[in-house]
């Protein structure tokens, strides 16, 4: 086996919701001139919103990429749990 096929699942699914997350966003909010207070804040308030989604889905596909990573280190061998112990020098 290659592979820890359940890190590498998670690490997949973790890519998937982060690009969906980010396509989904689309582009961040505009203004426009002549804007009145209250336009500019709620407009403050979705640029923030927006920050955050970009975040979130750049964390959750940094993460998930390493998942995918680390799956192919994971991976178990055959014989690994035996121990050869040294015989004390005479």
């Amino acid at each position: 086996m290659l592979i820890d096929k359940k890190i590498f699942a998670g690490g997949i699914a973790m890519i998937v919701v982060g690009v969906i997350i980010g396509v989904t966003t689309g582009e961040g909010p505009t203004g426009h001139a002549n804007m009145t207070e209250e336009e500019i804040i709620d407009l403050m308030v979705a640029e923030d919103e927006n920050q955050a989604l970009q975040l979130l889905y750049g964390l959750l596909i940094g993460v998930g990429f390493l998942l995918v990573l680390i799956s192919f280190g994971a991976r178990r061998r055959k014989g690994s749990t035996k121990k050869t112990q040294k015989k004390p020098a005479e």
